[in-house]
């Protein structure tokens, strides 16, 4: 049994350790726990504490999935629900199908029971707007939103805000390998943006046979390296995890066009191996670890692969 998260996870790392020690099905302790964070207004790239889009709308991204039967339940661009964990979870278990964005995702969960709430934190609004006034003409801010927002790549791009994702990966004590991941993307994306989080194969998947995968920060460079997919096919072909992971990077690597910025890779095998690498992320980042041998979850560092 094994437990890991990246480090905005602390809101819920401590519950999904519990619940997993008392065996717990894995995936209802990731849910529980990503929801946690997803109430936490301090972790601003997910739920409350997240950053709107251009439009100053909320709009979240979040997915689970299940390594025993391969079903995913994922939500994109949901607006006016938390935690949309919970609501990624209700559509793997309510529908056929596997992924709703937008209004449909709304309605759905709506019809769940979820209650529509106002999830723009007023500091959120007020660097928003802030932000609006920083880089847009008297023009433009007149006539906003009737512009051309593609345009302002300079402020969609904006580096000041976290590009980030809350993930949970563990296989449970039934050896069911387990992902959930939950982000609120970049602050002022285009509407309507999707990043990697709700996309399978791309910001997570997960085999029970071979391990899971989870990944942040540059969806875009993940969507189009597959990257998680990647990662368990190399599993799946015999690779250690390892080598399995810098097969995922080597694949990111060839990246030289579009959208490029550093990712973080969360993986962990069948036999309970883990491994997190930070590739290109500018600094060190930190993840939770937590298995049976441990009295609590640990804090860790993952050193920067600049290569």
């Amino acid at each position: 049994m094994i437990l890991i998260a990246n480090e905005e996870a602390e809101a819920g790392i401590y519950l999904a350790a519990d619940m997993l020690k008392n065996k717990h099905a894995g995936i209802d302790a990731l849910v529980e726990a990503i929801s946690l964070v997803e109430k936490s207004e301090k972790v601003r790239s997910v739920g409350f504490g997240g950053w709107p889009n251009i439009l100053g709308e909320m709009e979240f991204d979040a997915s689970v999935m299940n390594g025993d039967t391969l079903e995913t339940g994922a939500v994109g661009a949901l607006k006016g629900i938390l935690p949309a964990a919970k609501v990624a979870k209700a559509v793997m278990q309510n529908l056929s199908h596997q992924i709703l964005v937008g209004e449909g995702a709304t309605l759905f969960a709506k019809e769940m029971g979820f209650a529509e709430e106002n999830t723009l934190m007023p500091d959120s609004k007020a660097k928003w707007q802030a932000t609006l006034k920083a880089h847009l003409t008297e023009e433009e801010l007149k006539n906003f939103p009737n512009i051309k927002l593609y345009e302002k790549q300079q402020l969609i791009q904006d580096p000041e805000r976290v590009r980030d994702t809350t993930v949970f990966l563990c296989v449970d004590a039934a050896q069911t390998a387990n992902t959930a991941s939950s982000t609120s993307g970049w602050a002022w994306k285009y509407p309507g943006r999707l990043g990697d989080a709700p996309i399978c194969g791309a910001g997570f998947y997960a085999d029970s046979r071979f391990g899971a995968v989870a990944c942040t920060h540059t969806g875009e460079m993940t969507i189009r390296a597959a990257t998680s997919n990647t990662i368990i096919n190399a599993l799946r072909h015999g690779h250690s995890l390892n080598d399995a992971v810098e097969i995922g990077i080597s694949d990111l690597r060839r990246l030289k066009t579009g959208y490029l910025g550093g990712v973080v890779i969360h993986a962990i095998d069948k036999f309970g191996n883990y491994k997190v690498a930070n590739f290109r992320c500018g600094k060190d980042v930190n993840y939770w670890y937590w298995s049976p041998e441990l009295e609590k979850p640990e804090l860790r560092v993952a050193k920067q692969i600049k290569t």
